[in-house]
């Protein structure tokens, strides 16, 4: 090999031994903080792990000591805010269950109470805490109350309660009209469709003609 090759070679090794003591913090300082970050990211991974089982666990609690007729003093205030807290779609559904048990246990008002208190209820569960609690204002002697939360002409479940808060206020031509619609959502051999037909007639109306198919 040439003198002066070796001489480039020894001069580039130089300039790297130069470069990494002038650049050693910042290289371990980088490699760090890409540990730090993802330590982290892991840490972070396991609390939200175990804040979701827990959360988890508090819900099955609930849900137990409802079914078993084991009501809060507070009406379920601080559990339900909990969960809400912690997952919001458990919260609702643990509302819903608690508002059955309260209905079983002849609180009627209290289940009212529940499902109003509701903060945050995801798309999916609305239509589903919407029927219920319009039920129970129906129930309560509230029509009018009800018919405000029975907005949606694509739901048979909706229609059918829309239909009874309109009967239970004498408005007969109305509940006609929801319990027709809410006969062209359901399938004519379902059990539900026959309790429509039973309420439009109940309303004054009458059934669409169906002919059995052979």
């Amino acid at each position: 090999m040439a003198i002066d090759e070796l001489l480039n070679e020894h001069e580039q090794s130089e300039q790297v031994r130069n470069w990494l003591r002038h650049n050693a913090l910042g290289i371990v300082g980088g490699v760090g903080l890409g540990l730090a970050v993802i330590a982290g990211w892991q840490w972070w991974q396991s609390q939200r792990l175990q804040s979701g089982m827990g959360v988890s666990a508090s819900y099955s609690q609930a849900v137990d000591a409802f079914e078993n007729g084991k009501l809060p003093a507070d009406n379920g205030k601080a559990v339900l805010a909990s969960l809400d807290k912690g997952n919001p779609t458990l919260g609702t559904l643990a509302a819903l269950q608690l508002a059955k048990a309260q209905v079983e246990a002849g609180k009627r008002d209290a289940a009212i109470a529940t499902l109003r208190g509701l903060q945050v209820v995801e798309a999916d569960l609305k239509p589903v805490v919407s029927q219920r609690l319009a039920r129970l204002l129906i129930d309560a002697g509230k029509p009018k109350d009800a018919l405000a939360l029975l907005g949606d002409d694509h739901d048979a479940d909706m229609l059918a309660a829309r239909g009874d808060a309109k009967f239970a206020l004498g408005d007969m031509a109305g509940a006609q009209e929801a319990y027709r619609k809410a006969l062209t959502l359901v399938d004519v051999g379902l059990p539900q469709h026959r309790l429509l037909a039973l309420k439009l007639i109940e309303a004054g109306g009458t059934p669409p003609h169906t002919e059995d198919k052979t």
